[in-house]
């Protein structure tokens, strides 16, 4: 009986004990290292799609096929897995996109901000996701002056909806980013560790079409458990 109590007693200390459990977090391992992103939870479309590919193992083996120095660092395109010395690449999908879930007034294009590719405007005035194809900012600092300028940019592009906050300024200023971008692409999620991988690789030699002369590859995307 007492060994029956016991049993009992160790079953329900198991059940209690709390399951491995995933987090919204993605490591990239990379041939120049590793790369920690976290997923924002109020762009849940983008944050799924992008978990579920994690979890599909889409972007194993896929490059980094569009490196800007002091500007971003892009991969995600299909075609690159498989892709030779010097091929043009950027065209790949998935044969859908995402629907836009832009929210400046919560996240930007800051240093390191995880952000969706989409096609321009004129084919796409939803401003609609690429549903695989991402890029991680790394930009640049800009004075008050310039901000401003860019500011009335912005502002054109968007129809006035988007207009850079104090915040904003002050990140801009002191951190970097790519504000000329904000209002017209998704920003999804941000690098928590790992910006000194993002350094190396927006410093690699590339092409005239930006692709890094060197492969520089995925070589495992895996969701971060706790």
């Amino acid at each position: 009986m007492k060994t029956r109590c016991l049993i009992g007693i160790l079953l329900l200390c198991l059940l209690a004990l709390p399951a491995s459990a995933q987090t919204n977090e993605v490591l990239l391992e990379t041939t120049k290292g590793n790369i920690r992103i976290m997923l924002y939870d109020d762009t849940p479309v983008h944050r799924d799609n992008f978990l579920k590919l994690v979890d599909e193992h889409f972007y194993d083996s896929l490059l980094f096929h569009r490196v800007i120095k002091n500007f971003m660092i892009q991969a995600g395109d299909p075609k690159s897995k498989k892709a030779e010395s010097g091929e043009l690449l950027g065209g790949g999908d998935l044969g859908y996109t995402l629907p836009a879930e832009i929210n400046t007034a919560a996240h930007y294009h800051a240093k390191g901000a995880l952000a969706m590719a989409r096609e321009g405007d004129r084919v796409n005035p939803e401003r609609r996701s690429s549903a695989c194809q991402f890029y991680i900012v790394w930009g640049r600092t800009y004075s008050t002056k310039e901000l401003e300028a860019v500011q009335e940019k912005v502002r054109e592009n968007t129809n006035g909806k988007t207009t850079l906050s104090s915040e904003m300024f002050w990140t801009y200023r002191k951190k970097g980013g790519s504000p000329h971008l904000d209002g017209q692409y998704t920003v999804f999620g941000e690098v928590v560790e790992g910006m000194d991988v993002v350094d190396k690789i927006q410093k690699v030699f590339t092409d005239d079409y930006n692709r890094p002369v060197d492969d520089i590859r995925i070589l495992k995307a895996t969701r971060i458990k706790k």
